[in-house]
């Protein structure tokens, strides 16, 4: 092998760092760009369209703008554009919305004083997956159907975590019944009732959305029902899902049925009216009785969200009786409520659950159709006039796969 000069090897050297020059300024020059969240638009040539059905730029959402339980001066009626998903999140194009009582204790700010109007209200949704970000798309694609619990569910989209969406087979009203409703009777009494075969658990407000899952789930674990409720419409609903004894107490007198037919007390009530209520309720706790205080709509449309109870004598009451007073509020009950709504979910499947569902039809003004009309939901479940969920349907004369 011939090995080259000194002087040869230094030539070719300067010509090859030359041309190596030359090709590098021919190449276009790379810029480094900021990172930004990525949108899946596999789906479709544009982010806002999708099988012809378009989403358009504005949409309608309720906000609360004035903190009041007085659900009509809190809330108005918004127009606001179309929220964009981040990465891990999906806009979903809302189907059906749930009311519950609750909704007025939001309006006005017991919830979380420190954050003031405007901010978005509404619990619950179901309805299609019509945008989604990246990493989002790893489990969910467009035209799916989700149900959610999250707040702003008070709008025609609303964008949720991928996190917290739940896979549904369809948009049916009776799926929003077990998220909010259903998961607090069947946590509730899980966790904190204690029942046992052969209790009797007293139910008020039965015919309501959550009273409906609270007799159903404790006729289940064998115990002997009671509930209350304010028609014989209702009472006749309540034994269609095991209620032993329905008491309409506006044409019974309450407390002295109760007197007469459990002289004993009973084991377990599942309250939710408060006030008066509350307290023949704890005058009727048996001997290691438990009440589960789940709420007091009786009060929540009152300055204070409260009617005044007899506490005064109340703590010999529970001694005497050695009985107890749990509160239950769901959010603090999260790392249980994956498995109960798989086990709600089951149930239903299996036609072993009644979600019994009011949508308005049999009241005066008719259906509840658009975001419009969950004022007059809101009302219409505080006169007492619903049996069941109150559910608000947003497009139903939608026509698309969407």
């Amino acid at each position: 092998m011939k090995f080259l000069n000194a002087g040869m090897s230094r030539f070719l050297l300067r010509l090859l760092a030359a041309h190596t020059a030359r090709s590098e300024a021919s190449l276009p020059r790379v810029h480094s760009v900021p990172s930004r969240s990525i949108i899946d638009l596999s789906y479709s040539t544009h982010f806002m369209d999708f099988k012809g059905s378009s989403i358009p730029s504005s949409m309608k959402k309720l906000v609360v703008t004035k903190l009041s339980q007085n659900f009509k001066e809190a809330v108005s009626l918004q127009t606001a554009p179309v929220p964009t998903p981040g990465d891990g999140e999906l806009l979903v194009r809302n189907r059906y919305v749930g009311i519950n009582a609750s909704d007025i204790n939001y309006s006005a700010g017991r919830y979380d004083p420190s954050v003031a109007p405007p901010f978005d209200i509404g619990f619950e949704g179901v309805g299609d997956v019509v945008g989604l970000g990246l990493s989002a798309s790893a489990n969910f694609t467009v035209g799916d159907t989700v149900a959610y619990m999250n707040n702003g569910a008070f709008a025609e989209y609303t964008v949720i975590s991928a996190k917290k969406a739940i896979p549904v087979p369809a948009a049916r009203p009776e799926l929003l019944t077990l998220l909010v409703s259903g998961a607090t009777a069947h946590i509730a009494l899980q966790r904190l009732g204690e029942l046992k075969e052969g209790d009797t658990v007293l139910v008020t407000a039965a015919a309501g959305g959550t009273g409906q899952f609270a007799v159903q789930f404790a006729k289940m674990a064998g115990c002997h029902v009671v509930g209350t409720c304010s028609s014989d419409e209702k009472a006749g609903f309540l034994k269609t899902i095991g209620c032993d004894r329905p008491i309409n107490y506006k044409s019974e007198d309450l407390a002295a049925t109760l007197r007469k037919e459990y002289p004993k007390g009973v084991d377990v009530v599942y309250e939710s009216v408060g006030g008066s209520i509350f307290d023949l309720a704890v005058n009727n706790l048996a001997t290691r009785g438990r009440m589960l205080v789940i709420g007091f709509i009786s009060g929540y449309q009152s300055a204070s969200g409260l009617q005044p109870v007899r506490g005064g004598t109340l703590p010999a009451k529970l001694l005497q009786k050695s009985a107890s007073i749990r509160g239950f509020f769901l959010p603090h009950f999260t790392a249980d409520y994956g498995k109960s709504l798989r086990s709600m979910q089951e149930l239903l499947a299996k036609g072993r659950l009644v979600c019994e569902v009011d949508d308005g039809e049999r009241g005066d003004g008719g259906r509840f159709v658009g975001l419009e009309s969950v004022y007059r939901a809101v009302e219409y479940m505080y006169a007492g006039k619903n049996l069941g969920k109150v559910v608000v349907d947003l497009q139903p004369q939608n026509k698309s796969k969407l």
